[in-house]
Formats: structure tokens, C-alpha cells, sequence
């Protein structure tokens, strides 16, 4: 039986530190790029779990009709977006790992903002040129009708994160999620296992799939557990003075509040700063996405770490693939999460 790589193994091949190849692998700050690109080479050449199915786009790589340098441009990976991918969202290090990529494909990638007008009307953003498009990749799309348009157009199509399936409607299209259950699960069931029965959820559930399955995830694992939910404490808000206005009238608060994503996570802690409760003393907090600003947060705030760098290699592969073969069944996709415990959930 093949023995399994680890980290250890990695940093021994390089002669790096255990800390250094993690860092690289969890995509964390403080690390030069050419180091990170090397750790990361090295993992995939050794065959670590993250990076094991990577041979397939090292196939597609190979591929001669791939080679950039014998067909020169390809064509445009065309992201649609409604947001403003800052540095704070995940996936603009999942995009920066992604464009380059593509590049060695021949693929370049523009962005196409899809504007509160294009959603009223089904329009497409005038920047688009369809002729030029090999492929459309959805960020932060959520529009149900709109994103069944996109659809429509003929082009293979991927959406990271997508509108919410709450009644059972999925779009024909490629989806990439991370996993937005398993964590979740663990941390309710440590929450339960230190007494802290009282668990509430924080964030609007129809915005999108993620929230949804995070809700779910948070729902099921409190069924499983014989727990009851307090219905007053799931509050479908996600924005802070919302949340305030929900937090007073409650009048007293769980033992802990799991939150959609760690930008609804510090808007709910400053709306219990706001009506003079503090965190973790009064109630514990945890977030999803492990942001810059979970770091930064006063208390550091508990999360769940989102890999970006095999989100992007994900992407890749569904895209790549889609384009060469448009036949293939439609596939959902989740990527591996990780609970950081911080002290926003500290228990006295």
C-alpha cells in the first residue's frame, strides 16, 4: 500500500520547516510567493492528499491543443460578478491562483461586473463579447432567473458558490462549493460536549447555497444530537444594525452563536458591543471563511478555514474540462474546511 505523503514529508524533501509547508499549503500570509509556488509544486509532484487528483490537469496541460505557446490565445474565461472581490473575500486569492493557471492554457480571464440594471433587465454587462468567450465562470452570482439565463447562452458555465437550493432548484451548470457541513457539525457537537446546549445561527440562510448548507449543517447536527433549536435565536439578518435590533429584543442570549460567514460574525459582534454584551463572556462566536479580519478581530475570532488554492485547482479542472468535453453530467464539487478554534469561543 502506497504510503500517504504529509506535511513532514514535504518540508524534508525541500528542507523547510513543517510550519512553512503548511503555511504554503493553507495559503496563509507571510510567505514569499516563489517559496509558496515551490512548496506547492512539490506537494503535487509528491502526491499529497490536497493536490492528488492533480495529475488530471497535468494531463490537460500536457495536452497539445493546450500548449499556449503553439496556439497562442485561446480564449476568455469571462467572470461574471455582482460584488467587489476585495482582499477580504476568498475568492480573490482563489482567483489569483486560478488566472495563473489558465494562462498557462492560453486562457485569459476578464471580469464583467453584472450590475443591479443587468438583473431587472437579463442583460448581459456591455463588456462581454461573446465571440471571445470560451467559457463563463460565476462569482457571487445569486440571482436565480438571471444565473438560469447565463445558463441559457450555450457557453459552459461554472458557479463558485451559487443561488440557495432551499426548495430543490439547481441550475444546469458546474458548481464548486467548499464544505460547508462538516465542520459545522464537529463544532456544534464540541459546543454540546462542554455543555453549551444553547446554540443560535446568525445570517440570512436564502442569500445563497453556502449559508443554506450552514444552516442546515448547524440544524441537522442539533437534530442528530437530540438538542432542540430555539427558534428566537436563528435570526435572518446580516447586516449590523439588523442584527442589533434583533440581538435587544431577544432579551437574553444562547451560549453560542454560529454565524454564515465571518463579515455577518464581526457585524454581529459589534451589534452585541452595541447593547453592552461582549464576546465570548456573554456569548461565543463563530465565523466561516477565516478572513484577514478574523485574524485582526478583538476577541480573534473562531472559524473555518477555506482552501483557496485547491478551490482554484478545482475550477480549473471543472472549466477545462467542461470545454473539452460538454456532454459530461453536471457535477457539485466541495473542497476541504478546517475549524480554527480562536478566542471568540474560549470558554472560562
Amino acid at each position: 500500500m502506497k504510503k500517504k505523503v504529509t506535511i513532514q514529508d514535504i518540508a524534508d524533501a525541500l528542507g523547510v520547516s513543517r510550519n512553512t509547508v503548511s503555511k504554503a499549503i493553507n495559503n496563509s500570509e507571510g510567505l514569499a510567493d516563489a517559496t509558496r509556488e515551490k512548496i506547492l509544486q512539490k506537494a503535487v509532484e509528491m502526491g499529497y492528499k490536497q493536490f492528488s487528483y492533480v495529475a488530471t490537469l497535468s494531463n490537460i496541460k500536457a495536452a497539445p491543443e493546450a500548449e499556449p505557446e503553439a496556439t497562442g490565445f485561446v480564449g476568455e474565461i469571462a467572470l461574471f460578478t455582482t460584488a467587489f472581490l476585495t482582499q477580504s473575500h476568498f475568492a480573490s486569492t482563489m482567483l489569483d491562483k486560478f488566472q495563473r493557471e489558465i494562462s498557462q492554457l492560453g486562457y485569459t480571464l476578464n471580469t464583467h461586473r453584472v450590475t443591479d440594471n443587468n438583473l431587472r433587465e437579463k442583460s448581459l454587462p456591455f463588456t462581454f463579447v461573446p465571440e471571445r468567450t470560451s467559457a463563463i465562470l460565476c462569482i457571487e452570482m445569486f440571482n436565480y432567473d438571471y444565473d438560469e439565463m447565463v445558463c441559457s447562452l450555450g457557453f459552459p458555465v461554472l458557479f463558485v458558490d451559487g443561488p440557495s437550493k432551499r426548495y430543490g432548484r439547481s441550475l444546469p451548470a458546474d458548481q464548486l462549493y467548499m464544505d460547508n457541513s462538516t465542520e459545522i457539525t464537529r463544532f456544534v457537537n464540541d459546543m454540546l460536549e462542554k455543555g453549551q446546549r444553547r446554540i443560535g445561527f446568525i445570517g440570512n440562510y436564502d442569500h445563497c447555497q453556502s449559508f443554506y448548507e450552514r444552516y442546515a449543517a448547524f440544524r441537522c447536527a442539533m437534530l442528530m444530537a437530540g438538542v432542540p433549536v430555539e427558534e428566537r435565536y436563528c435570526i435572518q439578518y446580516n447586516h449590523q444594525n439588523e442584527i442589533a435590533g434583533a440581538l435587544y429584543s431577544l432579551g437574553d442570549l444562547p451560549d453560542v452563536f454560529i454565524c454564515a460567514n465571518d463579515f455577518v460574525a464581526g457585524d454581529a459582534m459589534r451589534a452585541l458591543f452595541s447593547i453592552g454584551k461582549t464576546v465570548p463572556e456573554d456569548v461565543r462566536i463563530l465565523g466561516f471563511d477565516d478572513s484577514a479580519e478574523s485574524r485582526l478581530s478583538r476577541p480573534p475570532l473562531s472559524t473555518i478555514h477555506i482552501h483557496t488554492q485547491i478551490m482554484a485547482f478545482s475550477a480549473v479542472h471543472l472549466l477545462i474540462t467542461r470545454i473539452r468535453e460538454p456532454s459530461l453530467d453536471y457535477r457539485v464539487v466541495h473542497t476541504e474546511t478546517n475549524l480554527i478554534y480562536r478566542d471568540s469561543t474560549k470558554l472560562e
